[in-house]
């Protein structure tokens, strides 16, 4: 366990939390929690993972101005989407997994490509839900921290293992409370 896992991981345990609880401060603290995963996930040759933070960082900037905006003034409401976009959503993450991790395989060292693509794929669109404050974004978490847990566990990440074993725990009650609040 290295200092900068220690650190990449209190940073964005606080940016989960705060997601959770629909807080804008989550954003900036992504940026800053994302820049230091990147530096550790390329030491440990998930290059999936470091292009992951790289997203991260760029919606987390997107996230932080459309949920500043708002609606018309009024913060951005908790929504929900339709099935039929959920179904579309989760082909385009395998295909998208599919074919990132074929190129990581071919392309480089990458330790589990398509596992680690895997993790890619659906916390981009975890991520673009969350943006757009869908309730949906928590069970597509959910899914994302039940792989990344082993994942991590066999890259010798056992602080990070453990963070995502929390976030798994706090994307349940996430759901719950965003459910709660969309229904307000």
């Amino acid at each position: 366990m290295s200092p900068l896992e220690i650190v990449a991981n209190i940073v964005m345990a606080l940016a989960i939390i705060l997601a959770g609880r629909n807080s804008i401060h989550s954003w900036w603290l992504g940026i800053v929690g994302c820049a230091l995963f990147s530096v550790l996930f390329y030491g440990v040759n998930l290059y999936a993972d470091v292009a992951l933070q790289i997203f991260f960082i760029v919606t987390c900037v997107i996230g932080w101005r459309e949920w500043a905006a708002g609606d018309h003034g009024k913060e951005l409401p908790i929504t929900s989407v339709k099935l039929r976009t959920m179904a579309w959503m989760a082909a385009a993450g395998i295909a998208g997994a599919a074919a990132y991790g074929l190129m990581l395989h071919k392309y480089t060292n990458a330790y589990a490509p398509f596992i680690d693509s895997s993790v890619l794929a659906f916390s981009i669109i975890a991520q673009l839900l969350l943006m757009a404050r869908r309730v949906e974004t928590w069970p597509v978490w959910v899914l994302v921290n039940a792989v990344s847990v082993p994942l991590y566990v066999s890259r010798g990440l056992n602080l990070t293992a453990l963070l995502y074993a929390g976030y798994f725990v706090n994307a349940l009650v996430s759901w719950r409370w965003w459910r709660k609040q969309m229904r307000a």
